[in-house]
């Protein structure tokens, strides 16, 4: 293992962030995970968990906010259901020379908090 990283995220100041600000969720999501998203009655729960194992996924890199942009970060969900993390441009990069060979994540939210862990491998 070379990192773990775990987030929380509280789901009703989210949706007010993305009420006040809503092109904040073009800047953090992905096309893939918005649109993963939009046919669900609550999309933002989802949002949320998905905002956490970005934060999840710079922890275990051992870095901060900053260190590449949200959007080379990316959810997806496995034929299973399974979520998998993607990394590409700065993230990849930085994974790479910390030999990053793999990812695990688990999301989960409540109708409180959405939360994530990731494991970098």
């Amino acid at each position: 293992m070379i990192g773990i990283g775990i987030d929380l995220v509280e789901i009703d100041r989210f949706r007010r962030v993305l009420a006040r600000r809503p092109g904040v969720a073009v800047r953090l999501f992905t096309e893939h995970e918005r649109a993963s998203l939009e046919a669900r009655k609550d999309p933002v729960p989802g949002l949320a968990a998905r905002f956490a194992a970005k934060e999840a996924a710079m922890k275990a890199l051992g870095v901060g906010i900053g260190a590449f942009s949200w959007g080379e970060v990316e959810v997806r969900r496995l034929r299973s259901g399974a979520p998998e993390l993607r990394v590409t441009g700065k993230a990849a990069d930085l994974a790479s020379s910390l030999g990053v060979a793999g990812w695990s994540v688990s999301l989960t939210h409540t109708d409180e908090t959405a939360s994530a862990v990731v494991v970098a491998r």
